[in-house]
């Protein structure tokens, strides 16, 4: 190996160690923001119920406006809004720019500008595009997962998916560098193919995709345990939740975005096996990661038709996209590193 390709290597870990440690304090600082702005909504919630003699949570199932500082209003968990929307509608979980959002989301933009850096100087360095094992699969996808989530951010309010996409990628990140770091080399004879950008980048589009939609269906979960609490007359034991919109806002978001990945899935599964005829001679072969990719897509064609078809909302919903971003995981962990076929592409010995 030339010793420009070494050095661009060692240049590209140095960069992802930098946005890890930039992530790392992003992360921190979104966690702050919904620590900070769920304390303030509480002193704000006990100062009106005091002045008015309602007892919150009452209130707040009247689908009452609290106003909070900077000219924020709490929007209810359901029913009409002062404004004659809903909340369903609303997914702007926060009216007024808070600075730990605002430090959080610069630091993120900071943190996949240094992210793109060390992309850019593997693949220089290995002279190809920069996903051919597993080291480079999690860091190039963690890099797409925080793009995805920024490019988000321009057309809705989703800071309140910060803490979550945010520590996921410092997870992808620490990951590859602990358990599937790999030097810089040449690719298997099977991945020497203009398939492997075609194949390859949607699916790690479609991942990205799916950390956003696991995102939320979790939050779901523990929204709509929130609610019917609330309903129930009890304490609200969870008020960083109020940053985050109902659950039935969260799961239609989530279904409209699985909706895209699941067309990019299907491009995956289908690139895939026309790139296997070219390769191998056949489309289909039963090898583990063809059979895992092709579970995958099954798993969110049944999410997707439960939903649609036969009325599978709410928990039942978030449980199975939840589900499908689980083999999704296991597709590209253990599959890849202890079954042995012709997808055996880790990297590691």
């Amino acid at each position: 190996m030339f010793p420009i390709n070494e050095t661009m290597g060692q240049y590209s870990e140095l960069f992802m160690l930098l946005a890890a440690g930039t992530y790392t304090v992003a992360f921190v600082a979104f966690a702050w923001d919904l620590a900070k702005s769920s304390k303030t909504l509480r002193a704000v919630d006990l100062k009106a119920a005091a002045a008015a003699k309602v007892p919150v949570a009452a209130g707040r199932m009247a689908g009452a406006d609290v106003s909070g500082p900077a000219g924020y209003a709490e929007r209810p968990t359901s029913g009409p809004t002062s404004t004659g929307g809903t909340a369903a509608g609303d997914m702007r979980y926060a009216a007024e720019r808070r600075a730990p959002a605002r430090v959080a989301v610069a630091l993120s933009i900071l943190g996949v500008l240094i992210h793109a850096a060390g992309v850019v100087t593997r693949a220089i360095g290995a002279g190809r595009v920069p996903w051919g094992n597993m080291y480079e699969f999690l860091t190039t996808g963690a890099f797409v997962a925080v793009v995805v989530f920024l490019l988000a951010l321009v057309r809705r309010d989703l800071r309140f998916l910060g803490t979550f996409v945010i520590g996921l990628a410092v997870i992808m990140l620490v990951a590859a560098s602990v358990a599937y770091w790999t030097p810089v080399g040449h690719l298997v004879p099977a991945l020497q193919s203009y398939w492997l950008v075609i194949h390859v980048s949607i699916a790690v589009l479609s991942s990205a995709l799916f950390t956003l939609t696991f995102a939320m269906s979790a939050l779901q979960l523990v929204q709509a345990h929130r609610q019917k609490t609330l309903a129930a007359g009890g304490a609200d034991k969870l008020g960083f939740m109020r940053l985050v919109p109902d659950a039935l806002s969260l799961e239609n978001l989530s279904y409209r975005i699985n909706t895209v990945a699941f067309v990019g899935w299907t491009f995956t599964l289908m690139f895939g096996a026309i790139w296997a005829e070219k390769a191998w001679g056949r489309f289909w072969g039963w090898d583990t990661k063809e059979v895992w990719t092709f579970v995958i897509w099954v798993v969110y064609a049944g999410y997707l038709h439960a939903r649609a078809t036969r009325g599978w909302t709410g928990t039942r919903a978030a449980w199975l996209s939840i589900v499908g971003y689980l083999c999704v995981i296991f597709n590209f962990t253990i599959v890849n590193q202890f079954f042995n076929g012709l997808h055996s592409y880790s990297g590691l010995s």
